[in-house]
């Protein structure tokens, strides 16, 4: 492992950028960052050993602005680590992990200082827009709306809405010691950033929003999870395992989301076993059995908001690990969609008829070798 020296002052915000396979991207994302945030930015990029030519172009920009620190991981060590490493080798009050192959639009860093400086957050939440490498265009996020409105910063208590905004790690900046304090890392696997954004909403002091788009996520023909078959969507499972635990961490203070995060974490179960372009056909009874055993285990004592219509019923037929029937109605539906021209690949029998949206916003993690 090799890491350029820091630059001997710290800076208010570290932007902590994974590198792995995205040669073709690097550039453009290094770019955007460093366009503005003068000293009061450092960017710490770490090289996942990477395979291609970002080890050499990393270099390039750390000999060329000081701003840029560098850190040559000897082994692949996959998204979540690489980011954990960054964070250990952060010096600035503030952290923002941005994926090297996503850009932030002119003026982003400068206007995110700006909203820290003036509140201090734990939290700062920023909205994005999905731009398409296909054809160039782009959209907003639905969950986007979630920051309208929010002026101050407060508690989740005074937004609980807010635990609905993407669970990304890249639409939050976060305080550095708030992160040392709990102890919050990133674990291996895929979705990795469920276990670490619901608990870091949950478990801050002060959330503050900046509703302004100051991040270009990057949708890619291939590379994203949500378009690869794999059992490694299994995954989500421990992760939501550490969400849950995490909440038994913090204690009473994280019984008023429970039922919340609960919901949440079966849309997204319904999302993923519902998509053929995720689970193999021979592992979706696996993974809808797992999801009731899940069901089961969180469920709130109390209930907890169970929708209406026909996400209600697949919400029905976990709590029942009825399998036999979601099939059915999956089937039938597919069918429908078949007659019709189409069958989208995440409409209503993906999951949630009116899915959150957390449910699930893309690409989540890379496929990168580990």
């Amino acid at each position: 492992m090799t890491a350029s020296a820091p630059t001997g002052r710290n800076a208010l915000l570290s932007v902590v950028i994974p590198v792995y396979g995205v040669e073709s991207f690097l550039g453009s994302c290094l770019d955007s960052v460093l366009a503005d945030g003068t000293a009061d930015l450092e960017v710490v990029a770490v090289d996942d050993a990477s395979p291609d030519g970002c080890p050499a172009l990393l270099d390039r920009y750390a000999d060329a602005d000081p701003r840029v620190r560098v850190l040559h991981l000897e082994a692949n060590v996959g998204l979540g680590r690489a980011r954990n490493a960054g964070l250990d080798r952060a010096t600035g009050d503030y952290v923002w992990f941005v994926d090297g192959d996503d850009t932030l639009p002119p003026g982003s860093v400068d206007a995110v200082l700006t909203a820290l400086r003036a509140h201090r957050p734990d939290v700062l939440l920023i909205d994005h827009l999905r731009v398409y490498d296909r054809d160039g265009r782009s959209e907003t996020d639905p969950s986007g709306r979630i920051l309208r409105g929010i002026t101050a910063a407060g508690p989740l208590s005074g937004a609980p809405e807010l635990l609905e905004f993407q669970h990304a790690a890249w639409n939050k900046v976060v305080r550095r010691a708030h992160l040392v304090e709990r102890g919050l890392r990133f674990h291996p696997g895929w979705y990795e950033d469920c276990a670490f954004s619901h608990p870091l909403l949950v478990g801050a002091g002060t959330i503050a929003a900046l509703d302004r788009v100051c991040y270009h996520y990057r949708q890619r023909v291939t590379g994203g999870i949500t378009r690869t078959v794999s059992r490694r969507h299994f995954d989500v499972f421990d992760q939501y395992e550490r969400v849950f635990a995490e909440l038994d961490r913090i204690g009473p203070a994280a019984e008023p989301f429970r039922a919340r995060l609960f919901r949440l974490m079966v849309d997204h179960y319904l999302v993923i076993v519902g998509n053929h372009s995720r689970l193999p056909e021979r592992d979706r009874a696996d993974f809808f059995h797992r999801a009731a055993g899940h069901f089961r285990r969180y469920r709130p004592a109390d209930g907890y908001p169970t929708p209406g219509g026909l996400a209600g019923l697949k919400h029905r037929f976990l709590a029942t690990d009825a399998y036999w029937a979601y099939a059915a109605l999956r089937r039938a539906y597919r069918l429908a969609g078949a007659r019709g021209g189409a069958a989208p690949a995440d409409g209503p029998e993906a999951g949630a008829a009116t899915a959150p949206p957390t449910a699930d916003g893309g690409r989540q993690s890379r496929v990168r070798a580990q």
